[in-house]
């Protein structure tokens, strides 16, 4: 997100006194259907995630936020919050997991954990301010002996400073990982003072140990980045090795053969979503992989204002294609039952002669210009699938959704075949394959929220607020389509609302 970091900056600026939130309080917290969590206190937001597996569990560690990063002078005043799971449909909430105990504690920024040995290890970075004034990012780690739940922190803390070639501001997120001969890993987000070109000192500092305690740096996986490569994650997957790696809050990832590369950069960009912050992710049961990222709100929540930090959880199944590159599609388990509505009765525009519905299919034939089809009267917050069957080339297809009538036409949901993209309103994604012939498309709209799954593979989110219109509308901009298997359902809202 290009906007992202003004605006932080902006807010740090505007917020100076909030501090470390004390009142969280996990009793109270949602705990089914955890897509889009959010604490239940509505000045505490979620922040960076950092998911793990473990024996049957799945933890979600989670940046907990007041003030939309502005704890502790603008800081973030940070503190490791923790939700785990079975099964991935209930959920138990914890007290602070890793929090900030002493004054010189700006930020538990985010890291990573680690199951060794019996014992649980979270590596972390803290923000330090000296009596400069100047902000520096060091290593610390704390130690669990209950599963994971509560952590003692570890001496010395810090245990790492940032090398000399590393600018010291930019020295966090450090991902943890032990290879199969018990080297243990330590990737930390860094930036050289002095890059091959300026402009372009983005790296990851290396670290490796034999016993968690003495470290020493060997060369780096990844350099040359535009900006600081934020809250790298690092896993093997069906004879592929992935480094993912974030630049302003998007998510990309290099893929190899081998451990340490050399990295293949992949025709697309499946975690890059734009309104979904720093994916990371773990394994999960019967050799699937789960994507968890947050959602950053729009300051002052309007439809057009740039994201802020911290907002709400956002979770994915990761999809592996045969040569390697990576999707995304809707994580099932995170959403919770839906009951089909009857289909309301299409309605087509005075004398159209383009458009058409005909035994559960709606064809719209516009080759000159374009045709629309609407459905009036559905609810605010439900989810759509169709099946859209492309006789021709097109210039869009897609779907206004929450529209009022044609004039309030609410937000555009579009697919471009010659672009290879897809955009839900003011925000969009790229090399989007597989947009002739048949697509498959699936559509949530839950409060703000408007999230889109094409073909079980690529994924969109976008947070739009304002408009609320029960009116849906299809259409084709020069082109041909048949939609048919179209299925609306209502969310159960004893759990989600309506």
């Amino acid at each position: 997100m290009k906007m992202k970091l003004p605006l932080i900056l902006l807010l740090f600026s505007a917020n100076t006194f909030a501090q470390v939130a004390k009142d969280y309080n996990p009793s109270i917290q949602r705990k089914t259907n955890i897509q889009y969590f959010k604490p239940t206190e509505e000045h505490l937001f979620t922040g960076d995630c950092m998911p793990y597996y473990h024996k049957g569990t799945f933890y979600i560690y989670w940046l907990l936020d007041e003030g939309h990063h502005a704890g502790l002078g603008g800081l973030g005043g940070h503190q490791w919050a923790l939700s785990t799971s079975k099964d991935l449909v209930e959920w138990k909430h914890y007290p602070v997991a890793v929090g900030v105990d002493e004054d010189w504690e700006k930020s538990i920024c985010t890291g990573s954990v680690l199951a060794d040995n019996g014992k649980f290890y979270a590596f972390y970075s803290t923000r330090v301010q000296d009596d400069d004034g100047k902000v520096h990012e060091q290593l610390s780690y704390a130690m669990s002996e209950d599963g994971g739940v509560t952590y003692v922190k570890q001496q010395p803390n810090p245990f790492y400073y940032a090398p000399k070639e590393c600018v010291s501001r930019d020295f966090r997120d450090p991902k943890v990982f032990k290879d199969n001969k018990g080297t243990y890993h330590l990737f930390i987000s860094g930036y050289e003072k002095e890059p091959e070109l300026e402009g372009f000192g983005g790296y990851l500092v290396h670290l490796v140990s034999s016993n968690l305690k003495d470290w020493r740096e060997i060369d780096s996986p990844l350099k040359g980045q535009v900006a600081t490569p934020e809250c790298s994650d690092y896993f093997y997957w069906n004879g592929w090795y992935y480094l993912l790696y974030s630049i302003g809050g998007d998510t990309y990832y290099v893929k190899s053969r081998n451990s340490y590369g050399p990295w293949e950069y992949p025709t697309t960009q499946a975690f890059v979503e734009s309104w979904a912050s720093v994916y990371k992710t773990a394994e999960y049961k019967d050799n699937r992989r789960i994507a968890v990222a947050y959602m950053p709100c729009r300051s002052n929540n309007k439809d057009f204002d740039g994201p802020i930090w911290g907002g709400n959880m956002l979770l994915r199944e990761v999809v592996q294609e045969p040569d390697g590159t990576l999707n995304t599609k809707f994580l099932s388990e995170s959403l919770p039952p839906v009951t089909p509505i009857e289909m309301p009765k299409f309605e087509f525009p005075e004398n159209s002669k383009a458009v058409s519905y005909s035994n559960g299919k709606l064809t719209l034939n516009s080759p000159n210009g374009t045709s629309v089809a609407s459905l009036s009267d559905l609810p605010v917050n439900y989810r759509i699938t169709m099946k859209i069957r492309t006789l021709s080339n097109y210039d869009e297809v897609g779907l206004f959704v929450r529209a009022t009538d044609k004039r309030e036409r609410g937000y555009k949901v579009e697919l471009n075949v010659n672009k290879e993209s897809a955009f839900i309103y003011n925000t969009g994604i790229n090399a989007v394959k597989d947009l002739r012939g048949t697509i498959i498309l699936d559509v949530i709209l839950k409060d703000e929220f408007i999230d889109m799954n094409i073909n079980g593979k690529r994924s969109i989110i976008n947070r739009l607020p304002e408009k609320k219109g029960q009116k849906l509308f299809f259409f084709i901009k020069n082109g041909s389509a048949v939609i048919e298997d179209i299925k609306i359902s209502r969310w159960d809202n004893t759990v989600w609302g309506n």
